[in-house]
């Protein structure tokens, strides 16, 4: 099971850290991503993390304002996001997968996911 949250109303130009906790398993050797969607969009990559080596990813719009890290000890994935943005505002969902090598930034290639938390930046 993993458990998003994290989420909340802030003003643009604000920060929020996501956290996304892993139950009933060990998340060092899972890749996790961030995803987002938006009223009437689809849902879009945002962030993600290998699990060995831990590279990272990023859609575009996102570098330089979010950093995603890991803290396996807590078997926990955050989502620094700063500097948001009226854009930005959706409800995030974290995946995972046990799997050495699949597209990290593919929504269909996770297989658990957690509930979703829900982040509004008023401008």
């Amino acid at each position: 099971q993993l458990q998003a949250s994290g989420g909340g109303l802030v003003q643009a130009g604000g920060c929020l850290r996501l956290s996304c906790v892993a139950s009933g398993r060990t998340f060092s050797n899972y890749g996790v991503g961030w995803f987002r969607q938006a009223p009437e969009k689809e849902r879009e990559f945002v962030a993600a993390i290998s699990w060995n080596p831990s590279h990272t990813y990023y859609t575009d719009s996102v570098k330089g304002r979010f950093t995603i890290s890991r803290y396996n000890a807590k078997n926990a994935v955050y989502l620094q996001m700063n500097s948001l943005k009226a854009g930005d505002t959706a409800v995030y969902y974290c995946a995972a997968r046990r799997a050495y090598s699949f597209d990290l930034t593919a929504a269909s290639d996770y297989d658990t996911w957690g509930q979703g938390t829900q982040v509004t930046v008023s401008s």
